[in-house]
């Protein structure tokens, strides 16, 4: 067991974890549901962590050598490495804080094995200091949600897509099968099973569209305006380059919002996306 510090007071954390003692205490304070956050989640804050990391050593801000381990340590998750390592609930107090100081404590436990050094050994790489440096729960625990949102919105997307091809083809392949149209819970008017299918492809191009137009709001991120939007704690050059550096590590275009502290403060955009899958499941139902 190594001992670790917060402001609480001192917890002894087991030798083989990569986390430590804030992870320990959500671990403690947060019995909700008994389950494990889902994989694609951890990986999508890695990258924002990734990037923030790049962006802090590109301002002069942070020690390139203390960078570089972060950054191979992020890949590592990316990886599929180290996903053991977060047992905090999904469900819990404080916005996320505990997800992100379990990712912080992980990247830096990691970062101080490739350096050489102990982990726990937060004098040299820290999860507040260095992990965290120019960030707060309040903006990279939302751009991660929107990170991966479209990482997931992107494979549902791709799925919508593959139906409606097969539907199309049916819609070909059917096109002289006659049947009747049915109405009010009876029989109505002639229609071909392949204008049905026609019609079932339509729709679920409807619904593709309807998501992408959803996931335009969700690439526009609030990294850099820290706890409340107003930038505070951030250099300015962090705030201009983390975006660019956010869509190198997912192959995706970022953009700082205009007003970050509307991004900071409102939900919407999460809202619409809900709402364009919930809208999509009903067609897909019929």
């Amino acid at each position: 067991m190594r001992k670790e510090h917060d402001f609480i007071g001192e917890l002894e954390v087991p030798d083989e974890v990569y986390y430590g003692v804030q992870t320990m205490r959500a671990i403690d304070n947060f019995h909700i549901t008994g389950q494990t956050l889902d994989p694609d989640f951890i990986q999508s804050i890695a990258k924002v962590k990734k990037a923030a990391a790049l962006a802090n050593m590109a301002t002069g801000r942070l020690d390139k050598k203390i960078g570089n381990a972060l950054v191979q340590a992020a890949d590592d998750i990316l990886a599929g490495k180290l996903l053991d390592q977060f047992p905090v609930d999904p469900i819990q107090g404080g916005a996320g804080t505990s997800i992100n100081m379990n990712m912080n404590e992980v990247l830096c436990n990691r970062a101080l094995e490739i350096l050489g050094q102990s982990r726990g050994r937060y004098d040299i790489v820290s999860p507040n200091n260095h992990a965290n440096m120019a960030q707060s729960t309040n903006d990279s625990f939302p751009t991660s949600i929107k990170v991966c949102l479209n990482h997931k919105a992107g494979k549902l997307t791709a799925a919508l897509d593959r139906l409606a091809t097969e539907l199309e083809k049916k819609a070909v392949e059917y096109k002289d099968v006659l049947k009747m149209g049915r109405t009010h819970l009876q029989d109505a008017v002639p229609i071909t099973l392949g204008q049905e299918m026609g019609s079932y492809a339509s729709a679920v191009r409807r619904g593709i569209k309807r998501i992408q137009q959803a996931q335009e709001g969700i690439h526009l991120i609030n990294m850099g305006g820290t706890a409340v939007g107003t930038g505070l704690n951030a250099e300015p050059a962090y705030i201009r380059k983390v975006a660019e550096t956010l869509s190198e590590v997912t192959g995706e275009h970022y953009e700082t919002a205009a007003n970050m502290i509307d991004t900071t403060n409102n939900t919407d955009g999460f809202a619409d996306i809900s709402s364009s899958m919930k809208v999509t499941a009903l067609v897909l139902i019929k």
